[in-house]
């Protein structure tokens, strides 16, 4: 099958709609406006789309304009992002962006196509602007992280940052005729081709199948289908009769198939994961060099490439910079050649582009050895096309050569092996040990970088060492590197400060096994943690420690419930281990009797401790719990002198927790020799958990779904709770927020954060304050003055609550309320603000002070209607604040009138004659306004058909007596109750005749303090 190309149809729409584009404007231009240009598609599979590559191209830009500044430069990187999906097509990705690509370019370059363009990653979308080039006259360099197809060689403007087929085929056909020490010259092979592929792998594998540089070089067959290639596989006699021994070519590795040898193309996993699979023995991996330098967790290739194709054009851009004036105002475009033959550093390593732009590497070739390790076996530089032979001596499964004949036979390949581990124990002394830089390591409180870009561990100092190891401590140190395995924490290394040296492992993110197994809170004891999950628990720890001990460190020494962390996962793992040359086993309550009467450690000094932990896994209670003895030193010291052991009730045990404590009581022997091995301990757990879903009748799956759902349903109560308590919050911080501000105001608070001010062309404003207020407060304690404001307020406020108005503010005795704004309502601000004046003044016709009863408190009331602006004022105690005129006049209306007066100005009067609401007033006449100067005001006295009760309101002179005597009448009501409470006190002294008539005569007022009402209200007198 020869390689996949475009067909004539879709030629012609793309040469259609490149028809209008125009040719660069110039580098002037490009380096003061639009730098680069991206275009990639855009979707949430492709590791390539521009939602995960925009972020660290914005990155890349930050540390280039940080250069530009060192440099002093004047210019900066400017992006534009052009993003192109294929979701209209039946089939989405890269085999649907041929004109997609392009479209987005014709849109780019009729603005400004910069001075670089950044994508696309699919061959199809760029083979149709790399081969249309002559026809478009386009120059601008085309950056690349893919386009790997043979289509897309040897163009005039492309730059490929990730190595493309034809790379990828030229070290097949070097390697294959590769012959050396340990590989022999091949001349076939098989080339497994799947129906999906990823887009590099497609374009891999498409080489090897196209009548090509490597079908002319090599003898291959290509293979379609999983199970051809099974049947392949295990029919040998189906195999190409010259090949002694197959060869396969593929790009991830077939499901269930075991392959005598293959080739695989892939990522850097196996530099981060050491530890291989038995099934990888017979498998050559293929893989970029291990040079990656990501700052985050999430990056790929892709998003490198991409992020390096930005600090590589500020590289160019700099060049040409620094070139005259003259030189770069002839210059049209940046030429191609300034991004060839080039090297340089960013976040995926070093590159080194040829003189096509396309990126040389140097390939590592990686096999498993016999203990199921990944090893480098050789290196192939792409540049020379030479392969360089790495290790050796290598331990894999071939013997003692790649396959080209049988392998060597039993006794030699055994006697191999054992040469080996020793020459790798020579090689593990001489090594020099280096410390991780300091630098490095820094604490996460004072870290300044992304959580995501850190690998957080924890430091266990090394005590007695200044950090200069000998050789018993350097393969110690080594071997402890070495350890790699799911129950086990991983060891990085060591670092060295002025404090001291410390060993560097993983961090175990829910702390320690103690610290969980006395979480009863977020770990319950039904829900979470029930019997079966203990059981795994014990097995984790039974699992990691038989690792342990059968690895070079041997023996742990100090294993203990806070020597086992617990991971996100809710894995045990154990640390703490190995470094006996620096740490101390120590005596404690996991310690086993035979070493806390002679120090030391042993394997079966680890089964006693473990059994210590099993037991309080099992009972959830402090470490060594027992009913008789709680102090430490005291169970120490029974240890040593006889058999003396924590709690287990086997009284009270069912079948499943008899067989647990069985072992438990096992492992906590006396005698080390009949405690069980921890191969031993792993299996018998093993053989309890597949008791306990056999019995339940369920497989692994239920058992997961079952205890899924147990902590989802306890995740609800939690958070059912939770939910009640917050909306409780809620709810009562609402109330308090549409307390203090109008109920539209709070909602765009809580939006937007906002409150734009508002013009409100007519609203009615309500003053009232209290006559004789200072007065009253010059007699009164201030407990007592905030008692009569509370006692009126909170009457006022009743009844605002059955109007359409709103409480602006109290300020003092003052009370001021609005209707008509936040919400308009028409002509009712009026009728509802007079309607609620008249319920206060009726409020105030029956209100008695506490502290001064028998002293009327009379207020006055001014009214007035027009236009105001109100908005929020202030971040912290925000005020919903009224401005303008009619605030002034309005307030000037309350000071103007009369005490029990309703004081209305003429706009207000006009509102109300235009409803049908019939209110009773009196026309005042001519009135004085401070500010204002003369206007004809009103009286509000009442509602026709409607009884208010309102209280008479006295005359002008009636006023000015009242507040000349005020004083006088406070003292004599104070003097008066003060006689009523020496009269109280001998109030069993006196007859019930003479009780009653203190009270009548406590109660009774001054004859001139009331109101005689008469027909003509004017001459109402005291």
């Amino acid at each position: 099958m020869s390689e996949q190309k475009m067909g004539p149809g879709a030629w012609w729409l793309c040469l259609c709609a490149l028809c209008l584009i125009a040719p660069c404007q110039g580098i002037r231009k490009c380096m003061n406006g639009i730098t680069i240009n991206v275009i990639l598609l855009e979707d949430e599979e492709s590791p390539w789309s521009l939602r995960f590559v925009k972020g660290v191209i914005l990155d890349a830009i930050e540390i280039d304009s940080a250069v530009n500044v060192a440099e002093g430069m004047s210019f900066n990187i400017t992006p534009n992002f052009g993003g192109f999906n294929t979701t209209l097509y039946r089939q989405r990705g890269c085999s649907s962006s041929t004109c997609e690509g392009v479209d987005e370019l014709k849109n780019l370059m009729v603005r400004n196509l910069g001075c670089a363009v950044l994508g696309p990653t699919c061959t199809y979308a760029t083979f149709q602007m790399v081969d249309f080039e002559k026809g478009l006259k386009l120059s601008t360099p085309i950056i690349s992280a893919g386009s790997f197809g043979l289509s897309c060689d040897y163009t005039l403007n492309l730059q490929r940052l990730l190595p493309p087929a034809r790379k990828v085929s030229d070290f097949l056909i070097n390697f294959w005729k590769a012959n050396n020490k340990l590989k022999p010259k091949w001349e076939t092979a098989y080339v497994y081709k799947k129906q999906t592929h990823s887009e590099d792998c497609f374009w891999y594998i498409n080489a090897l199948d196209a009548d090509s540089k490597f079908a002319k070089n090599i003898s291959r067959t290509v293979v379609r289908k999983p199970e051809d290639l099974r049947q392949l596989l295990k029919s040998p006699k189906n195999r190409t009769s010259n090949c002694r021994c197959c060869f396969f070519c593929v790009c991830v590795v077939p499901v269930n198939v075991l392959m005598r040898m293959s080739v695989l193309c892939s990522s850097d996993k196996y530099y981060v994961n050491t530890t291989s699979l038995p099934s990888m023995r017979n498998v050559l991996v293929v893989t970029m060099p291990n040079t990656r330098n990501y700052k985050v967790n999430t990056m790929n290739d892709y998003m490198a490439a991409y992020h390096d194709a930005v600090l590589l054009t500020g590289q160019v851009l700099r060049e040409i910079a620094k070139k005259p004036q003259s030189e770069i105002q002839q210059m049209e475009y940046v030429n191609v050649n300034y991004f060839r033959n080039i090297s340089f550093n960013g976040s995926a390593g070093y590159y080194k582009l040829d003189k096509y732009g396309d990126r040389d590497v140097n390939l590592s070739i990686i096999y498993t050895t016999n203990d199921n390790k990944y090893r480098i076996l050789f290196r192939f530089d792409t540049e020379l096309n030479q392969t360089t032979l790495i290790e050796t001596d290598p331990s894999f499964i071939w013997g003692s050569r790649l396959p080209n004949f049988k392998p060597d036979s039993g006794t030699a390949r055994h006697t191999h092996l054992f040469l080996l581990r020793q020459n790798r124990r020579d090689r593990r002394v001489r090594k020099r040990w280096s410390h991780i830089a300091s630098l490095l390591v820094t604490l996460l409180e004072n870290s300044e970088l992304n959580v995501v870009s850190l690998k957080i561990v924890i430091l266990k100092e090394l005590k007695h060492s200044d950090g200069n190891f000998d050789e018993t401590e350097k393969i110690e140190l080594n071997a402890l590197l070495q350890i790699d395995y799911y129950n086990l924490t991983k060891f990085y290394g060591t670092v060295k400060f002025d404090q001291g040296v410390f060993g560097v492992f993983e961090y175990g993110e829910r702390g320690s096994l103690k610290y969980v197994l006395n979480d009863k809170i977020s770990y319950p004891e039904e829900t979470f943690m029930d019997w079966e999950f203990k059981i795994s628990v014990m097995y984790d720890i039974a699992k990691g420690m038989s690792y342990l001990h059968s690895s070079d460190i041997q023996v742990h020494g100090r294993l203990k419930s806070t020597n086992c962390v617990v991971d996100n996962r809710m894995v045990v793992k154990i640390t703490d281990f190995g470094c006996n040359s620096f740490l101390s086993p120590g005596t404690d309550l996991w310690t086993a009797p035979e070493h806390l009467r002679k120090h030391g450690t042993s394997q079966k000094g680890d089964v006693y401790s473990f059994a210590i932990i099993s037991q309080e896994i099992v009972l959830r209670k402090c470490t060594f719990y027992t009913e008789y003895c709680s102090d430490r030193a005291e169970k120490l010291l029974r240890v040593i002198m006889s058999y003396f052991r924590p709690d287990l009730n086997f009284e009270t045990a069912s079948e499943k927790e008899a067989e647990v404590y069985m072992l438990i009581k096992s492992c906590w022997d006396e005698d080390p020799e009949k405690r069980p091995d921890f191969k031993k301990i792993e299996n018998s757990l093993g053989k309890i958990i597949s008791k306990i879903h056999n019995q339940d009748n369920e497989s692994y799956m239920d058992n997961m779904i079952r205890r899924l759902q147990m902590y989802s349903r306890n995740l609800e109560h939690l958070v059912e709770e939770r939910t009640a308590l917050y909306k409780a919050e809620r709810d009562r911080a609402d109330c308090l927020n549409f307390m203090l501000l109008p109920g539209p105001v709070v909602k765009s608070l809580k939006e937007t954060g906002v409150v734009e001010p508002e013009l409100y062309d007519e609203v009615t404003i309500y003053f009232s304050d209290i006559v004789g207020f200072t007065t009253l407060c010059q007699y009164s304690t201030p407990m007592d003055v905030v008692d009569m404001l509370n006692d009126i307020y909170k009457g006022f406020d009743s009844i605002v609550d059955h109007h359409d108005v709103y409480k602006v503010e109290t300020i003092g005795d003052a009370y001021m309320v609005a209707s008509g704004l936040p919400q308009r309502n028409g002509n009712r601000h009026a009728v509802d603000i007079c309607h609620m004046a008249l319920d206060s003044l009726a409020f105030m016709s029956t209100f008695q002070l506490r502290h001064l009863p028998g002293i009327p408190v009379w207020i006055r009331i001014g009214i007035h209607s027009g236009p105001c602006a109100a908005g929020v004022v202030g971040i912290k105690m925000p005020r919903y604040c009224l401005f303008g005129d009619t605030v002034n006049t309005a307030s000037r209306m309350e000071s103007a009138g009369h005490p029990l007066r309703i004081h209305v100005s003429q706009p207000t009067i006009n509102i109300l004659q235009r409803t049908d609401c019939k209110f009773e007033y009196e026309m005042r006449g001519e009135t004085y306004l401070k500010g204002k100067g003369t206007e004809t005001t009103y009286w509000l006295t009442g509602e026709t058909g409607k009884d208010y009760d309102l209280p008479t309101p006295p005359t002008t002179e009636n006023v000015q007596r009242l507040q000349q005597d005020l004083a006088q009448n406070i003292l004599m009501c104070l003097e008066r109750r003060a006689q009523g409470s020496v009269r109280r006190k001998n109030r069993q002294q006196k007859d019930n005749n003479d009780l009653e008539s203190e009270v009548e005569s406590e109660n009774e007022l001054p004859e001139y303090l009331h109101l005689a009402t008469v027909d003509n209200t004017l001459s109402t007198f005291l």
